[in-house]
């Protein structure tokens, strides 16, 4: 059972692309709920929601990239 290299080193992008969203996603949201008199409390509030939505997105796409390089590798050599 040989990986496809290519597709599992995409997979391990993403998934490296994804570490650093998945803390600063929360510190974002976290500051944005301490300084609720800022009035660009409610936009930071936003920011952070859509970096740590977008931080989950990449590491379920690159898993599932990764899956798809590990079991679907040797469809490749067969034929």
């Amino acid at each position: 059972m040989a990986a496809d290299k290519k597709i599992f080193q995409k997979g391990i992008r993403y998934l490296s692309g994804s570490l650093p969203l998945l803390f600063i996603g929360p510190v974002i949201i976290n500051s944005s709920f301490n300084n609720k008199e800022n009035p660009l409390y409610i936009y930071i509030l936003v920011l952070g929601i859509i970096i740590a939505l977008f931080a989950m997105y990449l590491l379920f796409k690159g898993a599932t990239t990764i899956t798809k390089s590990l079991f679907d590798g040797d469809k490749n050599q067969n034929s």
